[in-house]
């Protein structure tokens, strides 16, 4: 068994779709109780990975554990103590939150009073009890997503797998998600998160691990990663653009920075620094003392973005294009396969011939 302070220890880890290497010997540790985000251009091997860690696809070489658990030796283990949300919402649009809760309850055969005890439970804990009773077709994009989680933790399940489970969402649905991620981690789950949108790992993650080629390129901290650019970054706007050479002569001395950056038509430069108040402080004393006037000076940190770009070579974007992104999103859980589709209709039947019992009961 792996090391009982990490949730997924991933060693070596290869995989090949006939000449395509998706995966090339890829390493990674999760530790338990944190959301540790995957990140990587397209095709770096994101949705391949959790797909075996998700025991839905056979790894070619390596060692993959979930739980303690080998995924090819053990793989009824790790089902047992996982959850995965895909790209895509897998609940019934026809049937009402609670409804879908209760049917992926019973998928696991809770029985009925538990699966309706353990819906009516996450409903509330999802913000979602005002809204049990409405069919999901009339959901936002934002409560369908929480609702895709909340479906994933019927079993309560330690480990929560989410592929890019905010793509598609609005700003506002975004943060519904998130909020609803961090409560998760409150409570003890592990996440494994692969995102296309870099502000998503810098707000969720713990940690951050970049893949590109189906290797880890690089792992640790949002700030851990950030200061491999070489610190924050100060940035000067001018009001005369023929001052544009000196200041940077200028700025270069007073921030001791190796290379300062300029852009002409915006009249800006910028530099990296590594005391960000030193350098602010000696940047305007010096500017003001060439007599070069600055329209605006500001100091920010490095942006997740600018990292990627770094590693990679090439900027974040959406991953559509992959080939395997259908089959991996087929389900939002464990318990979403072709049962629970087959289930669905006798689900909602069960549900009218409740209701019309108990209309008729009360009219006796």
């Amino acid at each position: 068994m792996a090391d009982s302070d990490s949730a997924i220890v991933v060693e070596g880890l290869r995989k090949t779709y006939r000449d395509k290497q998706a995966l090339a010997g890829l390493d990674l540790t999760v530790p338990r109780g944190t959301v540790h985000a995957v990140l990587g251009p397209n095709g770096a091997g994101k949705t391949t990975c959790v797909r075996i860690l998700a025991t839905l696809l056979r790894h070619d070489g390596g060692r993959a554990e979930v739980a303690g658990y080998d995924v090819l030796r053990d793989p009824d283990q790790v089902r047992y103590r996982i959850g995965l949300v895909g790209q895509h919402a897998a609940v019934d649009e026809e049937l009402s939150g609670r409804q879908n809760l209760e049917m992926f309850g019973r998928l696991y055969h809770l029985g009925g009073r538990r699966a309706a005890a353990r819906a009516d439970e996450l409903l509330e804990r999802f913000g979602l009890e005002s809204t049990g009773t409405k069919a999901v077709g009339r959901y936002s994009g934002g409560m369908r997503r929480r609702l895709d989680l909340a479906a994933s933790l019927i079993m309560r399940p330690p480990i929560l797998f989410l592929d890019e489970p905010t793509t598609g969402l609005d700003p506002r649905g975004r943060t519904e998600v998130w909020n609803a991620v961090r409560s998760l981690v409150d409570g003890g789950t592990t996440v494994l998160l692969t995102t296309q949108y870099l502000e998503e790992a810098d707000q969720l993650a713990d940690r951050v691990c970049v893949i590109d080629g189906g290797r880890s390129i690089a792992d640790g901290t949002a700030d851990e990663l950030k200061a491999r650019l070489g610190g924050d970054r100060i940035e000067v706007v001018l009001r005369d653009a023929g001052q544009l050479s000196a200041a940077a002569s200028v700025v270069g001395t007073a921030t001791h920075a190796a290379e300062v950056e300029t852009d002409p038509d915006r009249r800006r430069l910028g530099a990296r620094v590594t005391d960000r108040v030193a350098a602010l402080t000696e940047t305007v004393r010096a500017l003001a003392s060439a007599g070069i006037e600055a329209e605006d000076i500001v100091l920010r940190r490095p942006t997740l973005d600018e990292v990627f770009l770094h590693l990679t070579g090439e900027p974040a974007m959406a991953d559509t294009s992959r080939a395997d992104t259908a089959t991996a999103s087929t389900g939002t859980s464990t318990a979403h396969t072709a049962t629970a589709h087959t289930a669905k209709k006798q689900t909602a039947k069960e549900q009218t011939a409740k209701e019309q019992t108990a209309k008729e009961e009360s009219s006796v």
